[in-house]
């Protein structure tokens, strides 16, 4: 598999400069970062979660771990859980099984990003498969993120 169309049509749609890093194929976003050879605080995981309101997608560093408690008490939503394997094949229908881009503007999946992200030059992110990654410039990428709120969600990994 390639990249995911959504993940083409929101490059093309926002008209952003990108390149493409293959890499072996990988499992996880640390895995992915050592496999492309990029430094993990610049690649973007998006994690995907549901409630009884719906999906919501937390996009944060690689090398870092989401703070649930943090993300539920900011949006005051305490039944956020991860979602299912059928969950994302619903949500994320054109990529392959766990590679879940963090562009959840395009598919129409509240966003919220981890501040730390902002600080980056350059963000690397799932294009949708486990063999590839879209580079764009940390400009580029706040204009991918339209629409997505900006809070401090992660913690330094343990």
């Amino acid at each position: 598999m390639s990249m995911a169309d959504t993940v083409g049509y929101a490059l093309a749609l926002t008209d952003v400069d990108f390149s493409i890093l293959r890499h072996r194929h990988s499992s996880s976003s640390r895995e992915t970062a050592h496999e492309a050879g990029v430094s993990e605080d610049s690649v973007a995981k998006a994690v995907a979660l549901r409630d009884q309101i719906g999906p919501l997608l937390a996009v944060l560093p690689a090398d870092r771990d989401l703070d649930m408690d943090a993300l539920q008490g900011a949006l005051r939503r305490p039944g956020l859980r991860l979602m299912t394997e059928d969950e994302l094949g619903e949500v994320f229908f054109d990529c392959e099984k766990g590679a879940v881009p963090p562009l959840g503007p395009d598919y129409r999946v509240p966003t919220i990003v981890d501040t730390s992200l902002e600080k980056q030059p350059d963000i690397y992110f799932e294009a949708g498969d486990h063999q590839d990654l879209v580079h764009v410039s940390g400009t580029s990428f706040q204009r991918l993120m339209r629409g997505a709120e900006f809070l401090e969600i992660s913690s330094a990994r343990a």
